[in-house]
């Protein structure tokens, strides 16, 4: 059960970072107001925040965050600013989603020993 919470922990994560760095393209790509950068950098402290609730090392936290990450922006894209998928869209991020269980989960480890 704690992988479900930690992989929802990730996906909340990945919201906030890329909400912290939309905001400033948004200023910068469409010319909305600075006043943008506020809650830019309120979001980014957030996502520093909730990188750190998670018990892995480090590096393992940062790759398997990484891959959800990827799974949030390809939602964020089709979500937020409505592009369609493509099959290898899908596809990368099925790949990308056994990587991130692999990770989280260490099946090998768990069979084989370290």
């Amino acid at each position: 059960m704690l992988y479900v919470y930690y992989f929802f922990l990730f996906i909340v994560t990945a919201i906030a970072e890329i909400i912290g760095c939309y905001l400033p393209w948004l200023i910068v790509k469409q010319g909305k107001s600075l006043v943008l950068f506020i809650p830019a950098m309120l979001s980014l402290l957030i996502f520093c925040l909730l990188l750190t609730l998670h018990p892995a090392a480090a590096g393992r936290t940062y790759a398997a965050y990484g891959g959800v990450y990827i799974l949030v922006a390809l939602s964020w894209l089709r979500w937020v600013e409505g592009v369609n998928l493509i099959r290898d869209d899908y596809l990368g991020a099925f790949v990308i989603f056994l990587g991130v269980i692999i990770i989280m989960a260490q099946p090998l480890s768990r069979l084989f020993g370290k």
